[in-house]
């Protein structure tokens, strides 16, 4: 749990009056976090949280005008570094696979409970990638039903295979050392390794690649 004084600060993207009402409560009640904003609809998100730059912004999918998906994509732009995890009813792999490639960090279902989701919101917030095993099966699932071609990972070594294995489970970098009995930095080595091998530029782009090996 995040420290009292510095609460995690939490912007929300629902156009649902109720869920968004439930949602800020939920947050607001637990210690240790903070909603600052919350909008109906992406323009208006759009419009502010580069200003107001929280700590993690919860999106949903379907909202009115501009998709999720599409203010995902707008606010990395604009914010690379920021946190951003899909609230949605939506657990199909296309959606999947798209919101993580337009810099989603992570994604979860509205019917995840409320002490996973602040857990969630504490995992992006310190670098990590929210998703389920299950989650992953169907992003990798959809790969293979749309036929993409396998990634190459022949040139990684075994230890950024399991490193980047355990990315892809969401451990965060301390976690992967202590598994695999190897420093912070050691495990830092690796993630550039893999981000040059691969050519990407971001936890979640690797993610997606290996989970369409």
């Amino acid at each position: 749990m995040p420290a009292a004084s510095q609460p995690i600060r939490v912007c929300i993207v629902e156009d649902d009056t109720r869920v968004r009402r439930s949602l800020t409560q939920l947050i607001e009640r637990a210690e240790g976090y903070q909603v600052v904003s919350s909008y109906s609809d992406a323009e208006a998100a759009l419009a502010e949280i580069p200003r107001l730059r929280p700590d993690v912004v919860l999106m949903d999918i379907r909202l009115p005008g501009m998709s999720g998906i599409e203010a995902v994509r707008a606010l990395k732009a604009r914010l690379p570094a920021l946190p951003i995890l899909m609230l949605t009813v939506y657990d199909e792999g296309e959606f999947l696979f798209n919101s993580l490639k337009a810099g989603a960090s992570g994604y979860l279902l509205k019917r995840t409970s409320g002490e996973k989701l602040l857990e969630a919101i504490t995992e992006a917030r310190q670098g990590g990638v929210p998703l389920t095993r299950q989650m992953a099966g169907k992003v990798a699932a959809y790969f293979q039903q749309m036929g993409r071609s396998a990634v190459d990972l022949d040139t990684l070594t075994r230890r950024e295979r399991e490193t980047l294995a355990l990315l892809a489970e969401g451990f965060r970098y301390k976690e992967i050392a202590d598994r695999l009995g190897i420093s912070m930095d050691t495990v830092r080595e690796y993630v550039r390794g893999v981000y040059a091998k691969l050519h990407v530029s971001s936890r979640t782009e690797a993610v997606v690649k290996y989970l369409g090996k």
